[in-house]
């Protein structure tokens, strides 16, 4: 089954047997890992290559980990994911390379229905009443921090370079280089050259900032 297969913009059941199926391997893969030793390093990979749909190199998964799909999630290169990380994927979910994530974040695709009869069941093609949702995107560029308990919203873009502070809720966009938090997340304020170690003497020590 392609990783892309059951990803659409429409209302969708999310109880189809199709869709069941893929979330129950997912679920018990995530069993798996979760009751792994952080040292079993080969037998974590091993799990994680049939769990999610692309990991890049050097990425660390603490865990424990939930991943809904796994198949619809794509995490680049020297990704690192404290403890409780979940990704509810059901849309697609991009994470950037040498990216850095809290523990506790949350990053969620699917959307319900407003009013409650709708979210109870929805008429498919078929005449058939069934319960639905649907679901957008979330994107998250390269060299994101993303703090303690953030949580990402469905159709979310984060661009690179961003710091979101702990305990954020992104609802909205947020542009390259900047620092946001809140709830509802909001941005701060541009990182700059200012922001470097070097200007914090007092916190650098003997160490030193290395040269680009």
């Amino acid at each position: 089954m392609s990783d892309k297969s059951m990803i659409t913009d429409t209302l969708f059941c999310p109880g189809a047997p199709e869709r069941r199926a893929v979330k129950l391997r997912a679920h018990n893969l995530n069993t798996e890992y979760n009751l792994t030793f952080e040292d079993e390093t080969q037998k974590r990979a091993e799990i994680l290559k049939k769990l999610v749909g692309s990991l890049g190199e050097g990425s660390f998964l603490q865990g424990p980990i939930y991943f809904h799909y796994g198949v619809h999630t794509h995490i680049g290169r020297n990704f690192f994911g404290n403890f409780n990380l979940t990704i509810q994927d059901d849309g697609e979910v991009t994470i950037g390379d040498d990216c850095s994530f809290g523990p506790n974040v949350t990053i969620v695709t699917p959307i319900h229905p407003m009013l409650p009869g709708e979210r109870k069941a929805i008429l498919n093609k078929d005449g058939e009443p069934k319960h639905m949702c649907y679901a957008k995107p979330v994107h998250i560029g390269h060299d994101c921090w993303l703090g303690a308990n953030v949580v990402v919203c469905p159709g979310v873009t984060i661009g690179d370079n961003c710091v979101i502070g702990a305990g954020s809720v992104v609802t909205r966009d947020v542009p390259s280089n900047s620092f946001a938090a809140g709830n509802p997340c909001r941005v701060i304020r541009a990182i700059t050259e200012a922001d470097s170690m070097r200007y914090k003497p007092e916190i650098l020590a003997d160490n030193m900032v290395m040269e680009e």
